[in-house]
């Protein structure tokens, strides 16, 4: 058990004497970029549906104020490929067909700032971040 101190004993007491609040950082507004995220996992989609799915939520996320979407395709070590011949058994299906899809879409590509990969911990080579443009109001 370790022993407090008289002065960090004092230092608490006048603390409390003044009435002083800490500010709760939380909430405190900074100049910094603050994202409002979601994210999509398409594990189970064919392909069609997954660029309807991804389609439908860039729109919407756009239009709500969203500028961050985190979407997990997975890495394509599972999926079934190698049923159509005219598929390289060593790509994924839809990990490189969904960004290939937005980037072909001239309409989403004017509500979207970038693309990235994600890191490890988000999902790495089999996940990526679309980063949209601020709605401008008129």
């Amino acid at each position: 058990m370790s022993k407090i101190s008289d002065k960090d004993k004092k230092d608490w007491q006048d603390f409390l004497s003044k009435n002083e609040k800490l500010p709760n950082k939380d909430i405190i507004k900074t100049n910094s970029l603050v994202f409002r995220s979601t994210e999509i996992d398409l594990h189970g989609f064919t392909l069609d549906d997954a660029n309807k799915e991804i389609e439908k939520l860039i729109y919407e996320c756009f239009n709500n104020g969203f500028n961050k979407i985190r979407v997990v395709t997975g890495k394509g070590l599972h999926s079934n490929n190698e049923q159509d011949p005219y598929v390289s058994k060593d790509l994924s299906i839809l990990r490189y067909s969904v960004p290939e899809f937005i980037k072909n879409n001239i309409e989403l590509m004017k509500l979207i700032n970038e693309f990235k990969e994600a890191p490890v911990e988000d999902g790495g080579e089999g996940a990526f971040y679309i980063l949209l443009k601020k709605k401008k109001i008129i």
